[in-house]
């Protein structure tokens, strides 16, 4: 068994946490507390020397680029919702962030998510020189894309023909649903095999 202190305290929070297995009790909440206080401070302190300092102390102090005034101004209208009289000031600066980031991303999403997308579904059926494997994997493809468009198509009913096909897309839906909650379990399996690891290894030393 280790002696050192820092290794005793992860295994103490460590346990506290895996506490709620049991039920909710003081030793979970202290450990829950101690990680989102010290999470906030973390990245308190980290947007503040990375962002908050070069991108605005340094160009309006330092450089004297008064431009800069607009974006503390509405810095500080954020600060102000905690204040209830004056917390309306804040819907300024939402609206210019929500606006503006809008504004940048739908460039980004259109040429990653939106053309990407399409580009990746332009594939060949038989492409020359391509296994059996190939061709059924790009005509799975093919028809998922079509079959989970037509379900997503509300202009006409899904009956008859249509909604034979748009049942064949929700099919696809549900494997890619169940797929991405798969992985979502799997990295959380990988988790608990490190916490577990840590304390079998690092701490009790019997592994």
């Amino acid at each position: 068994m280790t002696a050192d202190i820092g290794t005793w305290l992860a295994a103490f929070l460590t346990l506290c946490i895996f506490s709620f297995l049991y039920k909710d009790n003081p030793f979970y909440k202290f450990a829950e507390h101690l990680f989102v206080g010290i999470s906030a401070g973390y990245w308190l302190c980290y947007h503040f020397w990375n962002t908050v300092k070069p991108n605005l102390y340094d160009n309006l102090v330092e450089k004297g680029e008064w431009q800069y005034l607009l974006p503390l101004f509405l810095g500080i209208c954020m600060l102000l919702r905690l204040f209830s009289k004056i917390g309306w000031f804040s819907r300024w600066a939402i609206a210019f962030m929500i606006g503006s980031g809008a504004g940048i991303m739908i460039i980004t999403y259109l040429q990653s998510n939106f053309l990407e997308q399409i580009k990746s579904t332009l594939v060949s059926l038989d492409p020359a020189g391509s296994s059996w494997t190939q061709v059924a994997n790009n005509s799975l493809l093919f028809i998922g894309v079509v079959t989970g468009l037509v379900y997503f198509f509300f202009s006409k009913a899904h009956t008859g023909i249509t909604g034979g096909v748009a049942r064949v897309g929700v099919v696809f839906l549900m494997i890619c649903f169940g797929a991405s909650f798969g992985y979502t379990v799997m990295a959380r399996i990988s988790l608990l095999i490190g916490r577990m690891y840590f304390l079998l290894h690092n701490w009790l030393g019997v592994v």
